[in-house]
Order: C-alpha cells, then sequence, then structure tokens
C-alpha cells in the first residue's frame, strides 16, 4: 500500500466542515485519482490539516498526485504546506 500524505496549513472549522460535506457527498474519489482509501485529521488549535490518501500502487499513487497537485487551491482545506508519497511499511492496531 501507498499513501499520499498532504499537510495544510490555514484551515479554519468552516472551510473543513465544508471539505467534509463535499466528500461525503461524493460518490468516490475525484476523476483520474484511483485512491482507495481517504484519511483526514484536523487540528483546529494549529489551524492544520493531514490528509492521508491510500493507493494500492505507486503508479496509482502518481496518477493521484498529478490530479491533485492540478486541482485549484479553492478545493484544499487549506494552503498545501508539504506533500510525501510514501510505501507504508507498518500499520499496526491495537484493540
Amino acid at each position: 500500500m501507498y499513501v499520499r500524505a498532504v499537510r495544510f496549513t490555514d484551515v479554519s472549522a468552516e472551510r473543513m466542515q465544508e471539505l467534509v460535506a463535499r466528500i461525503e457527498k461524493a460518490d468516490g474519489p475525484p476523476p483520474g485519482v484511483p485512491a482507495t482509501g481517504l484519511k483526514v485529521l484536523f487540528d483546529e488549535a494549529q489551524g492544520t490539516a493531514v490528509v492521508l490518501q491510500h493507493f494500492e500502487s505507486a503508479e496509482d499513487m502518481e496518477a493521484g498526485d498529478k490530479a491533485f497537485s492540478a486541482m485549484d487551491s479553492s478545493d484544499t482545506p487549506g494552503t498545501r504546506a508539504s506533500v510525501d508519497m510514501c510505501e507504508m511499511k507498518l500499520e499496526r492496531t491495537v484493540s
């Protein structure tokens, strides 16, 4: 599994609510984004967000990166501060 991790700054609670509502109404990822999962983390106190986009392969992640990088900034939660394109090496859940 591969994960594109994007960090945003200048994120307001209102903007985050709008983004979450739009994502929840969508039937899936945007066109051209072969994502298999999505996690959105929000730190309201700092006005930051981290978006984790999951992909099955490095090629799918590259395709998703191309589509997301071309997005208008009004479609993002805030100012894009960084983008990391990672291979997941470990995921552990404790019950």
